[in-house]
């Protein structure tokens, strides 16, 4: 179902950059109401200001359910409701089970699943009152395992069944809800991987397409402002990564796990010594306040 966003209200998490800040763009060209909720205050109001003065933006971090309820409250008053959320926030930490630290494994679950629950919940009474939309960024990794990656695919794959099951829970109230699969794409996050561990940009090279490709930040924001304007349950980045949804069960089959011990054999061992010589599991963004996690996939 194809509807305008001409003047609709949507807010979205994780908008200081990458793809949140292009989905605030686009959504903005095309007539939409934008707010903007984040960590990184000099970015959101310099965004903010470039969108318009029908913008607004609040400091708040998804792992605080208090600030950010007030965040959602704030925007959803200034806007007069919320008819659409696109939930992004989201980081990503380097490292193998074994050589991770729980605290950063903790604190990539508390922001990447833990916080779209808080964003959700909050948002709820909101969207129930517009019957809105909402799609949640997850990731191809909810689906594709990637060793290294350990925290960051767990948490994504949580994302997609907390989603799902938030849709069959809200459908009475007339809201509807989609779930984002990107698979690489080219924000700070990737860049950054690939300048702190040298073998990642190899690593991808070697996985069978869509894993082996980049796409472009636009073309992600177009997808998912799209899918907002149709209101679509399933939105891919490329197209392609739908394939390995509904090929799943025969990507973590027996029959594809000699290739995969192969992979993950050369794999493991030179990620994790890049990982020990790095001194760090954590993700952290060219430019962002190093204190805080930058919150975007």
């Amino acid at each position: 179902m194809q509807r305008s966003l001409a003047g609709r209200r949507l807010v979205v998490t994780g908008a200081a950059r990458g793809i949140g800040e292009k989905v605030a763009r686009l959504a903005a060209a095309r007539g939409a109401r934008v707010a903007l909720i984040g960590l990184e205050p000099e970015k959101l109001r310099a965004l903010a200001a470039d969108l318009g003065p029908t913008a607004c933006w609040r400091e708040a971090d998804v792992r605080d359910g208090t600030a950010l309820r007030s965040a959602i409250d704030d925007c959803a008053e200034i806007m007069g409701g919320i008819d659409f959320l696109v939930a992004n926030a989201g980081v990503a930490a380097y490292g193998t089970v074994r050589q991770m630290d729980e605290a950063s494994f903790d604190r990539v679950l508390d922001i990447n699943l833990n916080g779209v629950f808080r964003t959700l919940k909050h948002a709820t009474p909101h969207l129930e009152r517009t019957r809105g939309h909402v799609l949640v960024i997850a990731s191809a990794l909810s689906f594709m395992p990637l060793a290294g990656m350990a925290s960051y695919a767990a948490s994504k794959a949580g994302v997609e069944i907390l989603t799902l099951t938030y849709r069959q829970e809200v459908a009475h109230l007339g809201i509807t809800v989609g779930v984002v699969h990107p698979s690489w794409i080219d924000t700070d996050l990737v860049r950054g991987a690939e300048a702190d561990l040298p073998s990642f940009q190899g690593i991808r090279e070697k996985l069978p397409y869509p894993g082996n490709v980049t796409t472009s930040v636009d073309e992600a924001a177009t997808a998912i402002v799209d899918g907002l304007a149709r209101r679509r349950a399933r939105v891919y980045v490329p197209r392609a990564v739908a394939v390995a949804n509904w090929a799943k069960g025969a990507v973590n089959s027996p029959l594809t796990w000699r290739w995969a011990r192969r992979f993950a054999a050369e794999l493991v061992p030179t990620m994790e010594r890049e990982v020990a010589a790095l001194g760090r599991h954590d993700q952290l963004t060219p430019g962002a306040d190093k204190t805080r996690p930058a919150q975007h996939p």
